[in-house]
């Protein structure tokens, strides 16, 4: 059954999708808007977007109040994740036939952009106090802003490791390394936001709040990473 076309002029809206269906990147049969792959390329989508929300109220910061070195520095690592994202989103959104055409960092995940995000969780965790409980989040509107990206985020990559075993086009894929140490970043930066407006993480058990211990005297592997990734 053919697809009909909007009867109005456009840019946006061509009616092809009406039928349920989405087509990917390099051709290819379309697939429907249920399929796994754009089920996780969705879920990325939406990550996006939380994430959005966090840069915003880091832009309304700037407004009432200017933005600190530490919070300047988090807005440059929110939106180069934003981006990078757009990676993530194009290799999931790329047909399985036609992954030889996909670029590093421009539609597949590179071993670079894994390093980075290594990097950047070095960097981060050497300028934070780590709680050592699990946390609740919504201390800040930033740091919620940046939790709440991280949990969809985790989503997302539920849905790319299904995806994975039905699809033997991602065995040598990058993704799933990124999308894990990612989640495990945004938590980091969720603290980090918190500390640079000095707040406390609040602990999950109201009887075993403690101060946490610096990044480099820690031992213990943080409860959210390690319940989570």
């Amino acid at each position: 059954m053919s697809s009909p076309r909007v009867d109005y002029d456009s840019a946006v809206a061509t009616g092809r999708g009406d039928d349920g269906t989405t087509a990917l990147l390099f051709g290819g049969n379309r697939v429907t808007k249920d399929d796994l792959r754009t089920e996780a390329y969705g879920a990325v989508d939406e990550a996006v977007a939380a994430l959005g929300l966090a840069r915003a109220e880091l832009a309304v910061i700037a407004a009432d109040r200017g933005l600190s070195s530490r919070l300047a520095r988090l807005a440059e690592i929110v939106l180069r994740i934003q981006r990078e994202l757009f990676v993530v989103g194009a290799e999931l959104a790329t047909n399985p036939d036609g992954r030889g055409k996909a670029r590093d960092d421009v539609t597949r995940v590179s071993d670079r952009m894994v390093a980075g995000i290594d990097e950047l969780l070095r960097e981060i965790e050497a300028t934070i106090v780590l709680p050592q409980e699990f946390v609740v989040p919504g201390e800040t509107r930033l740091s919620a802003g940046l939790e709440m990206g991280r949990t969809i985020l985790r989503r997302a990559e539920r849905r790319a490791v299904t995806l994975s075993l039905h699809d033997e086009g991602l065995a040598d894929s990058r993704l799933l390394p990124y999308l894990n140490r990612l989640a495990d970043l945004l938590w980091v930066l969720a603290r980090a936001a918190e500390q640079a407006e000095a707040h406390d993480a609040t602990v999950a058990r109201p009887d075993r709040r403690r101060p946490g211990r610096g990044a480099a005297e820690s031992t213990e592997t943080k409860p959210t990473q390690r319940s989570n990734g």
